[in-house]
């Protein structure tokens, strides 16, 4: 039998930056997904994981895993732990014997996350992995969450800890329960992989939908709006500590406005999160609703251009969007990174075809995704 889970994406759609100060941010799961399958093996005794989406395999002997990871004992999976400093070093020898090009060095900690929860969760099984996204690495799309999400659920569905139908067809969800199960694990993946993550997006990932938080409080949100974007990837790199910490300087030297400016951007993610909540009575209510939330990606953006992460690349988005009179605002870090565009109901697809075509010639990446989706999903396949 083979398992596959999939996980989605995430777009923070107001907040970003206000949020590191104790301000409210709203984040949404997109339809944009990485995926895991795994398959157990009886004519094998490796651990192999296949990545497809940058073509490196790795192979470890069962035997081999057992005698670097000793220390652990049995598989504890209904109990998510923290993975230590001495087992970061000892996954650190069972990667280093792999061929790491180079040029994919940073990816190694992703390896690493994968082979804490493998062996915490089901122990020393040989076993197929491999796993394909449709989420961009180091773009501010929640990769590496949907990536830890969907590694989980499918170990965990494989495991002890959770009660799944496997005679379901098509995908299936998680109860409550275990979802959360889930989400704790993926959460110590993210942190072996990010060293101190939020919580967000793993929580954006495993539940879907959209998400409230402040100050460390997450509130989960129904959102009743068919909302879509188009998010550009500028393909620009940035640093995420550095622009947290322009903005802090700027918040020192300037205290009294950049209160503001945060108070101001708070008040975007509470009226988005009202907004998305209402039902649509008709057409001429939902594109009311869709007016409001193009103004306020416009002032969110505004905004976000005054406390400087703003970036040419995410200007050249916003001027582009700007002749087909759409709305747009970076999400994440800024300095770079991916642009959002809404997309109403009455937009063409020759309009969005005309659109990605101009992006496209600076060199940017577009696509549409679907905003507020389900979370992590589970499918059995029993011809495998």
């Amino acid at each position: 039998m083979e398992v596959t889970a999939r996980a989605p994406g995430k777009i923070i759609l107001a907040g970003e930056h206000a949020v590191v100060h104790g301000y409210t941010a709203v984040a949404s799961s997109i339809d944009l997904y990485t995926v895991f399958s795994i398959r157990l093996r009886s004519d094998d005794d490796t651990v192999k994981l296949k990545l497809n989406d940058i073509g490196l395999d790795f192979s470890w002997s069962v035997r081999r895993i057992k005698e670097v990871l000793s220390h652990l004992g049995s598989p504890f999976s209904s109990t998510p732990t923290s993975c230590s400093l001495e087992t970061i070093k000892s996954l650190a020898t069972l990667v280093d014997e792999q061929s790491f090009p180079e040029t994919k060095i940073g990816l190694a900690s992703g390896v690493y996350a994968f082979l804490w929860l493998y062996t915490s969760i089901l122990g020393f099984k040989p076993a197929t992995v491999t796993v394909s996204s449709e989420l961009p690495v180091g773009a501010g799309l929640g990769s590496s969450a949907a990536y830890c999400v969907s590694l989980s659920a499918a170990l965990l569905a494989l495991s002890d800890s959770v009660k799944l139908d496997v005679s379901q067809k098509g995908w299936s969800m998680f109860n409550e329960s275990e979802a959360e199960l889930v989400n704790k694990w993926a959460f110590e993946g993210e942190k072996i992989i990010h060293g101190k993550p939020s919580g967000v997006d793993n929580s954006v990932s495993t539940f879907g939908n959209v998400i409230k938080f402040k100050s460390g409080v997450m509130t989960r949100v129904n959102s009743n709006m068919p909302l879509r974007m188009l998010i550009t990837n500028t393909k620009v790199g940035r640093d995420t500590k550095a622009l947290v910490a322009n903005v802090s300087a700027r918040k020192s030297r300037h205290p009294d406005a950049m209160c503001s400016v945060l108070n101001a951007i708070e008040a975007i993610s509470d009226e988005w999160s009202t907004i998305i909540q209402s039902h649509a009575v008709d057409d001429l209510y939902l594109s009311a609703n869709e007016e409001k939330l193009r103004e306020l990606m416009e002032m969110n953006q505004g905004l976000l251009l005054s406390i400087g992460v703003s970036h040419a690349s995410i200007e050249n988005v916003l001027q582009t969007s700007m002749k087909y009179k759409l709305a747009s605002k970076l999400t994440g870090a800024g300095g770079g990174g991916c642009v959002l565009t809404l997309l109403p109901t009455h937009i063409s697809g020759e309009v969005i075809d005309k659109l990605v075509e101009e992006l496209g010639s600076f060199g940017f990446q577009s696509f549409t995704a679907g905003i507020g989706g389900k979370g992590v999903q589970i499918s059995f396949d029993h011809s495998s």
